[in-house]
């Protein structure tokens, strides 16, 4: 229906309608169900439309007849699209899949249409601004030109679809393929009944279709049901059973003899492919297009004259020649299945071969041997003396088995299947490989799995085949073992048969009460020196180590007593461990560390990154503090240290980064009596040559956690330190985390060089280039970056003002001189980033006064320390005013409500010093008054003083308040 907008009022009312309308479909375009970005892009286009037609709705727009028109035109090309959205987001989903070029060429033309109608409002004469007029100008360029196109795995799905249609006889698993291929494109579950249920909407759907009497459409989605009905989703399979024996009664028993049209007159055979000429006559494809081929252009029929180019297939011959061949072998399969119980061992052995042929052939042939009841049979025979009918059985159970989990079921059932089948395990070695072929196939269903497991002697012969000489065997086995893991139960019967390898996964990763079973397991096992020593190298310390620290007082004491059954230790009891709530640690001594730390020296390389990763472990651990203490007082940073420079690059990297955990917040003293020169070159070589991005960073954090100390300082430079670290922070190489990880230690070590006592680093570190890449990391870094940047900064900044050179006075006639040097509004004097490490000149003051607001407290106060270098001493004015200027002065007043008392008490100092000038108390006393008048109340006692001494700076406290 026409819509009239005769009136402003009118027209108004339908422009707001369609804004309405518009914000409508872009929501609801959200929620479709296929081709989410080319509808995506749609709604993308219509948000920009918005802004003009509220322009459009705001202006008072007089007689506009042509307006009008577009307006009511545009109005229903959005409920073209609105209508499209809503079609996508409620019919079935495997319906518009199978819908989604039409959908794509409805989404295009309806863009389309939409610009077209966009360019026909008169934007310039209507007092459009530019900027609106120059983006719908734009938007309707790109809507006309816009291409949508269907997502690559729907267009490969369609493509599937057609080809199966064609080829009219595709197998189970290509149907079942295809619904999964599906199921994944338009985001529902391949859970079968899930497949089942939207299989069946799916038909339901196209019920509808039909009813509409869409004849072309309905005859389509016929053949694409037709197909995927096939799938083993589409049908129960009780469906399955019924559909079969309704049309295998009712063929007879006795196979046809193919008709005469079926030969190929070439080859004298029946034909698979058959093709017919330019005159009508057919022939097997291959047979054929030989014939030409050998230079023949007659009809091998008439010897007429053919045309070579013209081949086409017959595709009702071959649905018969089809139709044919199902209908015998249905027959031969429901005959031969007697004649498998017979005495006669050669004739059995003759039925199985061609039962396992047909098997082979096609997965229709295998639902049908399942459901004529073959598997108990086959089961039965796994029992035979004759080796060869056993094999016979294995292999066409297997065979049966890879159709799917119905089938694994069914063999499973079976009384006595499993057993039969594991009793092959301990035969000779070609059955052995069969039958565990066999169980692996089964054990991929879920619900055989536990079965497998529960068969006694089972996982025993499976270990040792997971050890077998034959790699295929070998593989299966542990395949299978994986597969049966599933079960704690059977992981500790793999552990009693020496196979520990998913007992150690469960003790790492698993959940407390399965981490407990795990350590109880080894714990309670009787372990040769072998199993020990292959634990060892297996990881299993680490695992325990952790759980020592545990907060659950029975975990403790288990992971305890599993240590000491694995490194036969004397358990030592104490009296206070029975106390409730005791803390229990292997650890407890220096004797307890002495003797797993020793291990390091006592074993191989193997060992030794495991006990290193143990420590390390430990060391990151709620107890870390008592274990970085202990191990740093039994000479283990020596140990360390001797580690980092062996060839064996494992060995070395978990040296490496152990001794960066012992260096973190250390008793310096017990760190610089181990660490020596040698020390601190062995470290830089690893930063240059490793290519462990995690060791090159620990080398780096420990260098970064070393005490400030004039020697370790010495020690860099001499050992060219400088370059190594700094060319860090222009290292392409690394990304990600581990790369931010690099920066923050490369600037942790930059931090020995900067130091205010050591001028001479401080000038080789300005005159590389350091300075102005800290500066940046301000702003790009991560927060504890930031924090070692400002430290470095501020010690920078302790140098500037003795390093400041004076500005020369002029001699002379003035006015003949040259013009005056600018000095530096802070020291007076004339500073360089390079010579006097000056901050104002490094624009640095800025980038620190942004840092004041990161939510980390450490880089603020690190920030705050740098920017109060500016106003040490006779600095303060001119300090204050480049506060000022840099706005600092807000953000450091608002770290009064700071959570940490030292940079409260940090920013007190500083404001009290601060407002002594009657310029910045007039300006910035009234915000700092209520944060003030809170700390006077709530601080420490210092606090409260400090800041009753700035309220009376402020005149809002008398100086004989009882406040100080």
């Amino acid at each position: 229906m026409r819509l009239l907008v005769p009136h402003l009022h009118q027209l108004q009312e339908v422009l707001s309608q369609i804004i309405e309308a518009i914000i409508e479909t872009v929501v609801d375009a959200k929620d479709v169900f296929i081709e989410k970005e080319n509808f995506a892009e749609l709604a993308a286009y219509l948000e920009r439309i918005i802004p003009l037609l509220k322009e459009l709705n705001k202006r008072n727009i007089g007689d506009a007849e042509g307006l009008n028109n577009v307006v009511e035109v545009l109005n229903q090309e959005i409920k073209v699209a609105k209508q499209l959205i809503m079609e996508c987001s409620k019919r079935n989903k495997v319906y518009l899949l199978m819908k989604c070029r039409s959908i794509v060429k409805r989404l295009e033309d309806t863009t389309r249409e939409i610009s077209r109608v966009l360019s026909l409002i008169p934007l310039h004469s209507l007092n459009i601004s530019s900027s609106i007029i120059e983006d719908i100008t734009q938007l309707c360029e790109n809507m006309r030109n816009a291409e949508f196109k269907a997502a690559i795995a729907e267009e490969e799905i369609l493509e599937k679809i057609e080809s199966g249609i064609q080829e009219r006889n595709v197998d189970r698993s290509y149907a079942n393929n295809l619904l999964v291929s599906i199921a994944e494109a338009v985001g529902i579950s391949t859970e079968r009944s899930a497949l089942k249920k939207e299989f069946e909407e799916f038909k339901s759907e196209i019920e509808n279709v039909q009813l509409k009497k869409d004849q072309a459409e309905a005859i389509q989605m016929d053949q694409i049901i037709a197909l995927l009905e096939r799938a083993d989703a589409a049908s129960s399979p009780k469906e399955k059973e019924i559909k079969y024996f309704t049309k295998r009664n009712s063929l007879g028993s006795q196979p046809l003899e193919p008709l005469q049209s079926f030969y190929c007159p070439i080859t004298r055979e029946v034909m698979v492919d058959p093709v017919e000429t330019s005159l009508g006559h057919t022939f097997e494809r291959s047979a054929i297009e030989k014939w030409f081929a050998d230079g023949n252009n007659l009809c091998p029929l008439t010897l007429t004259p053919l045309d070579t180019s013209i081949l086409r297939p017959n595709k009702t011959l071959r649905q018969s020649i089809e139709e044919w061949k199902d209908r015998n072998t249905m027959i031969t399969i429901a005959s031969m299945k007697p004649k498998l119980v017979v005495e006669e061992e050669e004739e059995v052995l003759h039925y199985l071969g061609q039962l396992q042929d047909l098997c082979e052939l096609r997965d229709l042939h295998r639902e049908w041997v399942v459901l004529e009841n073959y598997i108990p049979i086959l089961v039965e025979l796994l029992g035979e003396k004759n080796r060869d009918i056993r094999n016979h059985a294995l292999v066409i159970l297997r065979i049966l088995a890879k159709d799917g989990n119905d089938t694994k079921e069914r063999i499973a059932k079976v009384d006595n299947a499993i057993e039969s089948i594991v009793r092959s395990l301990g035969r000779r070695i070609g059955e052995r490989k069969l039958a565990v072929a066999l169980l692996l196939e089964l054990s991929r269903s879920e619900s055989v799995r536990d079965c497998i497991g529960k068969v006694q002697g089972c996982i025993l012969l499976l270990v040792t085949m997971s050890s077998s000489d034959d790699i295929r065997a070998a593989r299966d086995a542990s395949e299978l073992l994986e597969n049966l893991s599933f079960s704690d139960q059977n992981v500790i019967q793999m552990a009693k048969a020496n196979y520990f390898k998913h007992l150690l996964q469960r003790l790492s990763s698993g959940p407390d009460d399965v981490k407990m079973t795990m350590a109880t397991t080894l714990a309670e096992m009787e372990l040769t020196d072998h199993n020990k020593f292959s634990l060892l190298e297996d990881g299993v310390l680490a695992s325990l180590l952790h759980l020592v620290s545990h907060d659950d007082i029975e975990m403790k004491k288990v992971a305890v007593k599993a240590l000491h059954n694995l490194s036969s230790l004397p358990r030592k009891r104490k009296a206070d461990d029975k106390r409730s709530g005791a803390q229990v640690s292997l650890l407890e001594s220096d004797e307890d560390i002495l003797r797993l730390f020793s291990l390091i020296n006592l074993t191989g390389p193997a060992v030794q990154q495991n006990i290193l990763r143990a420590f390390r472990a430990m060391c990151q651990s709620p107890s870390a503090t008592n274990i970085k203490t202990k191990l740093t007082q039994c000479s283990a940073v020596q140990v360390l240290l001797q580690l980092c420079e062996l060839d064996n690059l494992n060995v070395r990297a978990n040296a490496v980064k152990l001794f960066c955990c012992l260096t973190e917040d250390a008793d310096e003293a017990t760190i610089l009596e181990d660490v020596e020169q040698k020390s601190i070159e062995t470290l830089l070589t690893i930063i240059k040559t490793s290519s462990d991005e995690e060791e090159i960073a620990s080398a780096m954090g420990a260098i970064s956690n070393l005490p400030e100390s004039l020697q370790i300082t010495e020690w860099l430079l001499e050992a060219g330190g400088l370059p190594i670290i700094f060319s860090f922070f222009h290292d392409g190489k690394h990304n990600g985390s581990q790369k931010n990880q690099l920066i923050e230690t490369a600037v942790g070590a930059i931090c020995h060089l900067t130091v205010p006592t050591n001028q001479k680093a401080q000038k080789k570190a300005a005159e590389a280039g350091v300075i102005p890449v800290l500066v940046q990391l301000l702003d790009l870094g991560t927060s504890l970056a930031k924090k070692r940047a400002a430290i470095s900064l501020a010690q920078f900044s302790e140098s500037s003002p003795g390093l400041s050179r004076p500005i020369q006075k002029h001699q002379g006639f003035w006015c003949f001189s040259a013009p005056p040097e600018t000095g530096c509004p802070v020291h007076r004097g004339i500073c360089t980033v390079e010579s006097s490490f000056c901050l104002v000149e490094a624009a640095a003051v800025e980038p620190l006064v942004r840092v004041l607001r990161e939510p980390d407290i450490g880089a603020c106060e690190a920030s705050l320390d740098a920017l109060l270098t500016l106003i040490k001493g006779e600095r303060l004015q001119s300090g204050s005013k480049v506060l000022a200027e840099a706005k600092a002065i807000t953000p450091i007043i608002e770290l009064l409500s700071s959570p940490s008392p030292r940079l409260q008490e940090k920013v007190l100092s500083c404001l009290e010093r601060i407002f002594r000038q009657v310029e910045f108390k007039q300006k910035y006393g009234a915000s700092a008054q209520m944060p003030l008048v809170d700390l006077t109340q709530r601080g420490n006692s210092s606090m409260k003083s400090l800041a009753a001494k700035i309220l009376a700076h402020l005149n809002v406290l008398h100086e004989q308040s009882s406040y100080f």
